[in-house]
């Protein structure tokens, strides 16, 4: 079969078993010149007479080869005394791919030991004569599917009666050409169908030999059919090179030229299955078979169609990027030769050595050793390698760094002393600190980088803090937030070996900035995380370190970075969060917060211009009074920071903006429902105050206006600001004409008059809705028992009440109870201020049997919020005195510090927090421990006016403030 023998997985012919073809007449038919008449190679076709009895190899050569073919004799076809047809018994061979048509070669593989020895002594006794029939599929199987070696595997097993009844019945008689070991090369000669089995082993079955119907040479439809047949063939021979190439194959003729020959040709090079090609085998009837063999061709014409559009399109997709590439190619070298372009790994090390010429008397010489290196190590790399791509990014990022390369810092007080009050209102110590660290700078003509840390609650500006110190500073800025951090290689960078390895935060803020000396902001420091990356905290301690921060080294780079110029300002809002060896590496600043007088301050000069001017009001359309501004921060905005305060003055000039725009609607509708009016119900006059009116006449009464009442008149004027230069209208010109005018002419210089918005502490509510805070004084008359105390949060200061009850007395029932959900600190010194008290009671009332016989029952309000600390102890103290002794405190007297057992009182923190707390509550007699006295000193003069601070070191001092019998009257005289 001539499409086995072509594909790569059938063996080419031996040398010796070609045959040899003697010399013929060629064919003068017309389908012999069509066939003949094809380029490209040489073609081979069957002609027969008669039955075929004398086989003869015929060639018709389409060049020169036909006249070296005429002149070779044959010898390749055994001659036998016996004919083909005389064979009535013959070997059974079943083929598992294909069937085998009479005048095509065929090799196959025998493995059966008995079979191939009964072919070889066949063709010994000159009957090489042998039955090819075509198997079966299984039943139940896919013939479309390919099994390979199994299948054939699955023949070799088949013996006997199983082989007999998995072969077709009709097939081919077949020549033994040769045999070379297991392979048998056979020569189809004429159809034959089983009769009946002889024997099993090896399979000899009884054979008829089989003739084509008779039928009429001169039939039109045979002759057209098998035009077309020959036609489709030119076609595929001309688009498939395989067939062209390989037609020769078919060399096996008998007698002349016959239509049956031309039907087993073109379904034996088709690329059919096995199926159709044996039901081409089996049709005897001429027409029919050719008609079954042009749909073959046709099929493989369409194959042979895609297969070249297939062929094309890969065929110009390559062209086209083989084209581009040797151009590309053939570009860059022209480009290299005029010396216009080098090559990628030559201009990407002249981009570095470009980069760092200018920094190389700055840079130090470690680095620029480093570097060389690097580049040395560019030069060696296949640009192709993963190395390349690390030591690029890696000399990107040592190039790109601002070795050496600082800002021109302004050292000039005056200057930052107004850009920072410019900024912020109040922060006194933190601008102090700023222009302490500029004057030390001036006078050393060098600035040394610090590590200062501000803390204080939200809202208070920390973070604004920093820039405003850059633009004082004249350095360039850099924020980067810690909160939550858990990652060292975020400071510390990655190793170079991971994929997509990145510098520290560090490394990239000084290739941001472009400057060796920024002030780096590192915010929310006291919220670091830990996670399984490492500490962050731990690394930050050599970032952070005034004596090692001049060698900072990052794992990416790997050299070290000077950082002994940067400024560094960390933020947090508790230092107790920080770690004790971070903290001690920082120089705190504390921002306590602000009090009324300043958010006053700051509200009116920034917040609210700002706002304003965000929301797109001109300041001549909304005004907020000092008295709304007093009562939005004392009842909505309590905390210390300023950041509440800002969202809820953007509250209100948002609904402010919203009025606007809708009272504008309203005028707009207005203007538009007069102007729409017919011109003979409406007349412009002007009102006594210069602005014209539009009378509207009433479309349901009178069209005489006169017949109106002035009321009517009034409700029906429509305000409208006409333009300065607008002059009043004469008395006889017409008012129709000129409102029709004024509408067209003066549509867009037209002013709308809309209310100018108040904002007041009596319509606060409406913009912002209840008051959030009420006044911490709960009680006007402190009733017995009952003492003011001052606590610090983190949103700022508070004030807070100690209330102490009797819950029942008796003899031995003395215990003491308390509540207020406090922490462990906190109960212990209810413990401690119990035990004092009585010492007190005793010392003073040594009679007064209270404590031993009372059950009290001790009280911090606000019961949700978690209170604890020791700066309680005297006011706990003091509350239970008063119910011993049955006297109540003085009034507006507020108390804080931790009392011991022998009653002395030992300084806490916050101090300025509690003050604040304690004016907003109105006291004006507060007490602190005499440690606290520096604390109280420092505070602006604004905080401490008005109040009368007393500065205790024993608990018997506050007991004379508290219960002298000067103070001991809880009533105004």
């Amino acid at each position: 079969m001539l499409k086995l023998i072509l594909s790569s997985s059938v063996h080419r012919l031996p040398q010796t078993v070609v045959p040899t073809l003697r010399p013929t007449t060629l064919s003068t038919s017309p389908l012999h010149k069509v066939l003949g008449s094809l380029r490209g190679g040489r073609l081979f076709f069957c002609s027969g007479s008669g039955d075929g009895a004398d086989a003869e190899a015929k060639v018709v050569d389409s060049g020169s080869g036909a006249e070296e073919s005429q002149t070779k004799p044959s010898s390749a076809i055994v001659s036998t005394n016996p004919r083909p047809e005389d064979y009535l018994t013959v070997l059974a061979l079943p083929l598992s791919h294909r069937p085998l048509f009479p005048g095509f070669y065929m090799p196959i593989y025998v493995k059966d030991p008995k079979l191939l020895a009964a072919l070889q002594e066949s063709r010994e006794r000159q009957a090489p004569y042998a039955g090819a029939f075509l198997l079966k599929d299984e039943p139940g199987s896919d013939p479309s599917v390919v099994t390979g070696s199994d299948a054939d595997k699955n023949v070799y097993d088949l013996k006997g009666k199983e082989l007999f009844n998995r072969l077709h019945e009709v097939g081919t008689l077949a020549q033994i050409s040769s045999i070379h070991g297991d392979q048998v090369i056979l020569i189809g000669h004429r159809r034959l169908r089983i009769a009946e089995m002889v024997s099993e082993d090896p399979l000899t079955v009884k054979v008829d030999h089989l003739k084509d119907k008779a039928y009429n040479k001169d039939d039109d439809i045979i002759k057209a059919t098998s035009s077309e047949v020959i036609s489709t063939l030119r076609d595929v021979l001309k688009t498939s090179s395989l067939w062209r190439d390989h037609v020769q194959t078919y060399t096996k003729h008998i007698g002349d030229f016959t239509y049956p020959r031309l039907a087993d040709f073109g379904a034996a090079i088709s690329g059919a299955n096995k199926l159709q090609c044996q039901q081409v085998l089996e049709e005897l009837d001429v027409y029919n078979r050719l008609k079954l063999t042009l749909e073959l061709v046709k099929k493989e014409m369409e194959i042979s169609k895609i297969q070249e559009s297939i062929a094309k399109a890969i065929e110009e997709k390559i062209s086209g990027e083989q084209r581009r590439y040797l151009l590309n190619e053939q570009l860059k070298a022209i480009k290299k030769e005029l010396g216009l372009e080098t090559d990628d790994k030559t201009a990407l090390t002249g981009k570095f050595r470009e980069r760092i010429e200018p920094k190389r008397e700055k840079c130090p010489p470690h680095v620029l050793q480093v570097i060389d290196e690097e580049l040395t190590k560019l030069q060696l790399l296949e640009a192709s390698s993963s190395e390349f791509s690390v030591t690029r990014n890696y000399l990107d990022w040592l190039t790109a760094l601002p070795w050496g390369e600082y800002s021109d810092e302004n050292f000039d007080v005056t200057r930052a002393q107004k850009i920072l009050d410019e900024d912020h209102y109040g922060l006194t110590d933190v601008k102090d600190r700023i222009l302490e660290f500029i004057a030390v700078g001036k006078l050393r003509g060098t600035s040394q980088g610090k590590i200062i840390c501000l803390s204080g609650p939200p809202g208070v500006g920390k973070t604004s803090i920093g820039r405003s110190i850059a633009r004082a500073l004249n350095r360039k800025f850099f924020r980067f937030s810690v909160g939550g951090l858990a990652d060292v290689a975020e400071i510390k960078g990655h190793r170079r070996t991971y994929i997509g390895a990145m510098p520290g935060k560090m490394v990239q803020c000084l290739k941001n900035v472009g400057t060796a000396n920024p002030l780096v902001l590192i915010d929310e420091i006291d919220k670091l995380g830990r996670g399984h990356a490492g500490d962050p905290a731990s690394a930050l301690l050599e970032l952070l370190d005034p004596e090692q921060n001049a060698n900072f080294l990052d794992h990416y780079l790997d050299v070290p970075i000077d950082l002994s110029k940067v400024l560094f300002v960390c933020t947090a809002n508790v230092v107790e969060m920080i770690p004790n060896p971070l903290l001690d590496r920082m120089e705190v600043v504390s921002i306590a917060g602000y009090i009324t007088d300043e958010k006053m301050h700051i509200a009116r000069d920034y917040l609210e211009k700002s706002t304003r001017e965000a929301s797109g009001i001109k300041p001549e359309q909304v005004e907020m009074t000092d008295a709304a501004l007093l009562a939005l921060i004392e009842n909505y905005c309590r905390e210390a920071g300023v950041r509440n305060l800002q969202k809820h003055i953007e509250k209100i000039y948002r609904k402010i903006a919203l009025q606007l725009v809708r009272q504008g609607e309203t005028i707009d509708a207005t203007i538009a429902s007069a102007q729409s009016i017919e011109p003979k119900n409406a007349k412009v006059d002007f009102d006594e105050s210069g602005q014209n009116t539009i009378k509207k006449e009433s479309l349901l009464g009178s069209s005489n206006p006169e017949q109106r009442d002035e009321n009517s008149e009034e409700d029906d004027k429509v305000q409208i600001d006409l333009p300065a230069e607008q002059s009043p209208f004469p008395d006889n010109q017409s008012t129709d004409t000129e409102v029709a005018k004024e509408s067209e002419e003066d549509k867009e210089t037209e002013t709308k008059t809309i209310e100018k918005v108040l904002i007041d502490k009596s319509n606060l509510d409406d913009y912002v809705g209840k008051p959030v805070f009420h006044a911490d004084r709960i009680y006007d008359q402190t009733p017995t028992g009952v003492v003011m105390g001052l606590a610090w949060t983190s949103m700022g200061g508070s004030t807070l009440y100690i209330e102490t009850t009797l819950v029942e007395e008796g003899e031995g029932k003395g215990a003491l109870h308390a509540t207020g959900q406090l922490g462990d600190v906190m109960k212990e010194s209810t413990q401690i201020a119990h035990t004092v008290a009585r010492a007190i009671l005793v010392e003073k009332e040594p009679e007064n049997p209270f404590f031993a016989n009372s059950k009290l029952h001790l009280h911090v309000p606000a019961g949700a919020t978690p209170k604890d600390g020791p700066s309680a102890g005297c006011t706990m103290t003091t509350s239970l005195l008063s119910l011993a002794m049955k006297k109540p405190v003085k009034k507006d007297l507020a108390m804080t510090g931790e009392v011991t057992l022998t009653g002395k009182i030992l300084p806490i923190g916050g101090v300025k927090e509690k003050t604040i707390a304690a004016r907003r509550s109105e006291v004006k007699t507060i007490v602190f421990p005499s440690a606290n006295r520096r604390d109280f000193d420092e505070l602006a003069p604004n905080v401490k006016e008005g109040l009368d601070v007393h500065f205790v070191d024993d608990y018997r001092q506050i007991f004379d403030l508290a219960f002298g019998d000067e103070l001991s009257q809880n009533v105004e005289n």
